[in-house]
């Protein structure tokens, strides 16, 4: 019983150690900081890493598809097999019809979201600090686009207004109605005095409908800032108490949780437009049956 209760003292005084060193360790702060501003616009430091990686992608498939070959090079199978993959992927969720529209969305949110996910893990990334003169506190001079929440946020806006503009121009206001507020009864198996009153009870729902739609980007921008943002503050925590051996696990971790956002990400938004554009692509784009009916 002595041993037993000595054991317990000594993992408790470890674990109690662990945690008060942890807790002393520098944790990023919740929102970007501001490096310097452009006239009233503030230059965060989330802003800098994020332009950094967008010219970075655009530089590097630029060069690996500069002369595209028939036997094609590494860095042309690299961009093949990423174009072939989320195309593959998402068609079924679309729809046939919209897999070509949708795709540079598509491939461009996971290949950013995915290169900015693995940037917080680049040494330097949230370990270099500068000292701001004006109030003498430390700044943080490299900071992950995805672990603030304004950069989220925007990704999450940009893909709602594209959705809006797919439903709209591929689907049409009409089915647009009818999918959120139609009735989804059967008329010839459903008898009159209960089809119509269903009018109502749809009607309600699409209300319903309409504000989880509105929710969508709130809960895009959340999700995706919510998982980098702890895995940096773990980072962090783990890197304070041992920098060489106990964050090594946590790398990978975080390369995983990475890649698994972007995807989680990319999905989301192609079953938000499949939910309404992908029928079985029995429904015509506007404008095309009328043509096809004057050719016959």
């Amino acid at each position: 019983m002595l041993r037993v209760n000595k054991l317990a003292l000594f993992l408790f005084s470890l674990t109690s150690g662990l945690t008060a060193f942890a807790s002393e360790s520098r944790g990023i702060p919740t929102s970007a900081e501001a490096l310097f501003h452009l006239g009233p616009l503030p230059i965060t430091n989330s802003m800098v890493t994020s332009w950094v990686v967008a010219a970075v992608l655009v530089i590097a498939i630029r060069l690996a598809i500069k002369r595209p070959q028939l036997v094609p090079s590494r860095g042309q199978a690299l961009v093949e097999s990423l174009v072939e993959g989320v195309l593959e992927l998402t068609s079924p969720i679309v729809g046939k019809k919209m897999a070509k529209p949708t795709f540079p969305l598509l491939v461009a949110l996971f290949t950013f979201i995915l290169i900015q996910n693995w940037s917080g893990l680049i040494p330097g990334v949230g370990t270099v600090f500068l000292a701001d003169h004006a109030t003498g506190e430390w700044l943080e001079f490299i900071r992950p686009g995805n672990s603030d929440l304004n950069g989220t946020f925007a990704l999450a806006a940009v893909s709602f207004v594209c959705w809006l503009y797919f439903i709209l121009r591929y689907a049409g206001p009409k089915l647009v109605l009818k999918d959120i507020f139609g009735n989804k009864a059967d008329k010839s198996e459903v008898p009159a005095i209960i089809y119509y009153p269903l009018f109502v009870v749809f009607f309600a729902v699409g209300l319903i409908e309409v504000i989880s739609i509105l929710f969508r980007p709130i809960s895009l921008s959340f999700r995706l800032f919510g998982n980098v943002f702890g895995g940096e503050n773990l980072l962090h925590s783990m890197s304070a108490i041992t920098p060489w051996i106990l964050p090594v696990p946590f790398y990978f971790l975080e390369l995983l949780i990475g890649f698994v956002q972007a995807l989680v990400f990319t999905l989301l938004v192609s079953v938000y437009i499949g939910l309404i554009c992908n029928h079985g692509d029995e429904h015509p784009e506007p404008g095309h049956g009328e043509a096809k009916g004057a050719a016959h």
